[in-house]
């Protein structure tokens, strides 16, 4: 049996136990704002720090639904803080939401993206040319977010959003699933094994029975941990650009963006729907951070542009969201794999047309 490279020994280390390092990052993260992150002088102790602890649950719901369905924690965090959040607590003010948004959406998205490459169903080589082709657009648009009338930002998205709903409940989402249960069963028990039988693959270097193989035509078959196979290619590589160029525009201008017009894009060219809510937290993950970033430091060398006081963070708030969407990005990958296709369908494009209506609002507000 050949060796297996060392990169690949630690990469498999590292996925095996992965749950450990993803959960030792909230909880360093806590414990650095607990005893070192500048606060307000007139807190009081304990009380400040458990303020918001309601937002625990809320942001874990949050962080479940939108990585089951692989679009940005924000598509749903900035409603929340806008429509729901001054009805328990106050209003706030932007430049919070985008603090809370932003640090909270980092970490369920890291989270999320691990979670599923160990469960077998990120294509790596689709996600490394949708980052590449998505990442020059989200600095622009983010560039632009010091310019632009936040607003019209809402109003775009809002517009985007139901274009994007309309579609996805005229798409057909059947491509990709399993065949029969006896194919299926009959399956799971050749990869048990590590995947001997010769009808699917056994890649050495992703972790457990799961493997994907390309053949000379450029068919992918992909089986999943739990033994499930996907088949697809990978063409359609043109109408995926346009989709992620325009969603990384509106995720470096408003936070998100790229997820939600991605995922119609994926399902459009036929990449099972499974595998393309997998890849694009690849997607979402890094763009988000990278627009997090530009937001964070470009204000300083754009005109008119704005920069993050992290002096004045809404800390309490943040020792609860992330935490809450770091569990969340674990457990969506297994109510992905559970959910029917149809149901995936019918919430996704619900949830879109009802962002939308809220983004109208926000929109109509500013105006």
């Amino acid at each position: 049996m050949p060796s297996v490279p060392s990169s690949s020994r630690v990469q498999q280390g590292f996925l095996r136990y992965q749950h450990v390092f993803v959960f030792l990052a909230p909880l360093l993260f806590v414990t650095a704002v607990f005893f070192g992150a500048p606060v307000p002088g007139d807190v009081n102790g304990n009380a400040y720090w458990l303020e918001y602890w309601w937002l625990f649950p809320c942001f874990m719901l949050g962080a479940t639904i939108v990585n089951t369905v692989g679009i940005s924690g924000s598509a749903l965090f900035v409603p929340f803080l806008i429509f729901l959040f001054p009805l328990a607590a106050h209003p706030l003010d932007p430049e919070t939401i985008v603090k809370v948004g932003l640090i909270s959406e980092s970490f369920g998205l890291s989270s999320s993206a691990l979670a599923f490459i160990q469960y077998g169903l990120v294509d790596r080589r689709l996600a490394l040319a949708l980052v590449g082709g998505a990442v020059p657009f989200v600095v622009a648009g983010a560039l632009l977010s010091f310019v632009i009338p936040e607003p019209l930002f809402h109003l775009l998205l809002g517009l985007a959003l139901i274009a994007a709903s309309y579609l996805l409940f005229k798409a057909d989402l059947g491509h990709g699933d399993s065949e029969t249960d006896a194919e299926t069963d009959a399956d799971a028990a050749a990869v048990s094994d590590g995947g001997q039988s010769e009808s699917l693959p056994d890649d050495d270097n992703k972790l457990g029975p799961a493997g994907v193989d390309t053949d000379e035509e450029g068919t992918v078959t992909r089986v999943d941990r739990d033994g499930e196979d996907y088949t697809y290619d990978r063409s359609g590589y043109l109408r995926r650009f346009a989709n992620y160029s325009i969603g990384g525009t509106f995720q470096g201008l408003a936070g998100f963006g790229v997820g939600e017009l991605g995922i119609i894009s994926m399902l459009g060219s036929k990449i099972p729907v499974r595998v393309a809510i997998g890849t694009n937290h690849i997607v979402v993950a890094v763009t988000a951070v990278l627009a997090s970033l530009v937001h964070v430091f470009g204000g300083a060398y754009v005109p008119f542009g704005h920069e993050l006081d992290i002096a004045q963070s809404p800390w309490n708030m943040v020792v609860w969201t992330v935490p809450a969407t770091v569990t969340g990005g674990q457990v969506a990958p297994y109510v992905s794999a559970a959910l029917e296709t149809e149901t995936i369908k019918k919430f996704v494009g619900g949830l879109f047309a009802v962002i939308s209506v809220a983004l109208f609002v926000m929109a109509a507000g500013g105006l």
